[in-house]
């Protein structure tokens, strides 16, 4: 059927001058199969028959454009994945922002959190490291540019792959299974408090005093210009002595930025300097 033909590249560069407009992420002439398998789902959707159809649609029907932008941005997360970022927290910066912001809330933010998985097992190590560290108020902010993805977080409930590497006793420890639906689990209702869920932009947040910025394998998406301009914007977020944690992709080496970068034996963080 036309649905199934190719993406031709005119089409792609397309397509892809839309979401860099749209959303300022790059899309290189390697994603065009990406591209392509994910715009199916659309055109499904929207009963349109080709890619060519497709984006006379998307630009004749302004509501579209949010679903079109959220199946491009929307990836698979899962919890208790890349573990060693949050050993990384819990042995070496989170027993610093307690010395240094003595009976503070910290305050953290996961940029970027699709479909919630980061946030909530952020606040599950967190509570986990009281046993060792003694209590401390944290709250977290989740933002992602999917209104449908932070729907999804906001509701809590997983299934399948996203919590199949969770440990077995974590797993009954922060959630519950969901009575009306097999397989399923949902997030304990007080670690669920401790997150503020949101749509957001990363170019255009307005957040200040955040002691620690999760933004792991989403700067990739960027070309160096706009990686740039959100490594500034986290940089005025943070409160002096804060951390950024990127992805093990992702690199501050070449981007000019005021971040000082830490080698931990668990990984990489980056600190903003000055005393508090």
């Amino acid at each position: 059927m036309a649905a199934e033909s190719d993406l031709s590249l005119e089409l792609f560069k397309k397509f892809a001058d839309i979401i860099h407009r749209e959303a300022s992420i790059t899309l290189r002439e390697h994603k065009l199969v990406l591209l392509s398998n994910r715009l199916r789902r659309r055109l499904r959707a929207t009963g349109q028959t080709t890619f060519e159809e497709y984006l006379n649609y998307l630009q004749t029907h302004a509501s579209e454009m949010r679903y079109f932008l959220e199946v491009i941005t929307t990836n698979e997360s899962y919890f208790w994945r890349t573990t060693a970022n949050f050993d990384l927290l819990k042995k070496e910066i989170l027993p610093t922002l307690l010395e240094q912001f003595p009976g503070a809330e910290l305050k953290f933010w996961s940029a970027g959190c699709s479909t919630g998985e980061e946030p909530y097992n952020l606040a599950m190590e967190l509570t986990e490291a009281m046993k060792t560290c003694g209590y401390f108020k944290y709250s977290i902010l989740a933002t992602d540019i999917s209104a449908s993805v932070i729907e999804f977080a906001k509701e809590g409930q997983y299934t399948g792959r996203k919590i199949e590497k969770i440990p077995p006793v974590l797993l009954y420890r922060y959630f519950r299974p969901v009575v009306d639906k097999p397989d399923h689990f949902e997030v304990r209702p007080d670690i669920k408090s401790k997150i503020n869920f949101r749509v957001g932009n990363l170019f255009t947040e307005q957040n200040r005093e955040i002691h620690m910025i999760f933004c792991r394998n989403v700067m990739i998406y960027f070309g160096k210009p706009e990686q740039e301009i959100i490594i500034r914007r986290f940089y005025d977020s943070l409160v002096r002595g804060g951390w950024l944690i990127i992805g093990y992709s992702e690199s501050l080496h070449m981007i000019e930025t005021e971040f000082k970068g830490v080698h931990f034996p668990d990984g990489v963080a980056y600190k903003k300097n000055g005393a508090t």
